[in-house]
């Protein structure tokens, strides 16, 4: 591998989150907070090593498909450990692993916390754990591509390892630009909603923490009740259409962007994607009217839920580990499904669904037609027998994952729902689980640090859709050839 290249990039992207890190040192010190010392040692910190080592570049600047998905992996693993930092300097979460647990949280856009009591935190340090659900939402190495100048070679090799779906293109030939273009979209819906958010009279701090939570699909509240603490109809709304917007391909909103409205609204995933929210809220507010006893309370809590669940951000505006068991499995299958390929969202992505289900399908009318030639067609082209073949595995590997992780953290002894709905609540990125541990108001804090480790793993694993993250623990990976 080209050890050289590799530190280059991983040292520029630590000076990158020292920089990102003044942010909420300003907020800190806007509110008068002493915490803003912890941002500023951390910042000057990174920035330090990131002039020191990553000022020079190589004379070999070439990184392959190895190195792209190594870099990725390790720079989400030493981004959160280094995120976590001003957590524990500033005394918010003492414990070093409740803090890296609350920062992969924060930068894979889950929103699981340790945090019991967020509205006792500093403004500052909230901040900071829902600007990390922003920052992570597109990509922390997208982020720092739309930056950083790197040859189009080396930023596509990045951006394939870390964009979520079964295939990574390029909206235009460079992937710089590329990068550029999602930002400037992904900025654009975020100052949309902003802006939204303090139409219906929330303030300023509150509409950027909660629009970073939505952007990134992340979850991350300064509430205890989270969205629910505004006790609005227009609030619920304006979160639940940008949850759902955001979980949106992002390629698409380029089509319609340029023009292409047609094309975009042809998409077969985003027609499925909106076809399980609708039919997934329809199911949900029937099962729970006899809670509400009102058609339009009952669609209001489902939708909102639905959103939120489907999304992986996590909000909530409803208690929803007391509906029905009906309702909470139908949610629980929607932490899994998760948003689209190409947007903020987790889970396994619908466009995976569609791929698997027509090769079941086509494997069928093998059985009944063995000398056929069946293709698989997705968005209206053949899908390559590769992509299919990685559907696949990735599936296999998925799950072969969720059953070790169920099976580590049930040493803790806690009941059945806990443990299964953490996993799965971690793995697909979506935040709060089932049951009142680890439900939507209750918190991760009571479990053991073996458990928070191996959560953090699964968030990380499926944040970067499981193979940058095994890579760094294979021998292969070290190997000179």
């Amino acid at each position: 591998m080209n050890g050289k290249m590799i530190g280059y990039i991983l040292c520029r992207l630590m000076g990158m989150e020292g920089v990102l890190l003044l942010l909420p040192m300003a907020v800190a010190i806007l509110y008068g907070e002493e915490t803003w010392a912890a941002f500023f040692a951390v910042a000057a910190g990174l920035i330090l090593v990131s002039l020191a080592l990553g000022r020079k570049k190589p004379q070999n600047r070439t990184i392959y498909a190895k190195e792209g998905l190594f870099i990725v992996g390790m720079a989400w693993v030493l981004w959160s450990a280094c995120g976590a930092l001003p957590f524990v300097i500033s005394g918010a979460i003492p414990n070093f692993i409740d803090a890296f647990f609350e920062a992969v949280s924060g930068f894979t856009t889950t929103g699981s916390t340790v945090m019991a009591n967020v509205e006792a935190m500093p403004r500052g340090i909230l901040f900071w754990r829902s600007f990390t659900h922003w920052v992570g939402g597109m990509g922390v190495l997208v982020f720092v591509m739309a930056i950083i100048p790197l040859s189009d070679k080396n930023s596509l090799y990045l951006m394939r390892a870390e964009m979520p779906g079964p295939t990574a293109g390029k909206l235009v030939p460079k992937a710089m630009s590329t990068a550029k273009i999602l930002y400037a979209i992904y900025i654009g819906m975020t100052l949309v909603q902003v802006v939204l958010m303090m139409l219906g009279g929330v303030s300023l701090y509150d509409s950027l923490v909660y629009t970073f939570g939505t952007a990134g699909t992340g979850g991350f509240s300064i509430h205890a009740d989270s969205i629910a603490h505004y006790h609005s109809v227009y609030i619920d709304v304006v979160v639940t259409v940008f949850m759902i917007l955001f979980g949106i391909n992002f390629n698409l909103f380029y089509l319609i962007l340029i023009g292409q409205v047609v094309q975009a609204l042809k998409s077969e995933e985003l027609r499925w994607y909106l076809g399980i929210i609708l039919a997934s809220i329809a199911m949900i507010a029937v099962n729970i009217y006899s809670l509400y006893g009102s058609v339009a309370q009952s669609v209001r809590y489902s939708a909102f839920q639905v959103g939120s669940i489907i999304t992986t951000t996590g909000y909530a505006t409803a208690d929803f580990a007391q509906w029905p068991y009906f309702s909470q499995t139908i949610l629980l299958l929607l932490m899994v499904l998760g948003a689209c390929a190409g947007s903020t969202g987790g889970g396994i992505k619908t466009i995976r669904l569609i791929i698997l289900l027509k090769s079941i399908r086509r494997e069928i009318r093998r059985m009944v037609h063995p000398r056929s030639v069946g293709l698989v067609r997705a968005e209206g082209k053949v899908v390559e027998e590769d992509t299919v073949h990685g559907v696949h595995v990735y599936l296999i590997t998925y799950f072969v994952i969720m059953f070790l992780s169920v099976l580590l953290v049930s040493i803790n002894g806690f009941d059945l729902v806990t443990t299964i709905s953490s996993v799965f609540t971690c793995l697909n990125n979506v935040g709060p689980g089932l049951g009142p541990v680890v439900g939507p108001m209750g918190s991760f804090a009571p479990l053991s640090s073996l458990s928070k480790i191996v959560l953090s793993l699964d968030m990380l694993i499926g944040r970067l859709e499981i193979f940058p993250i095994l890579l760094l623990i294979m021998p292969a990976l070290w190997r000179k050839h």
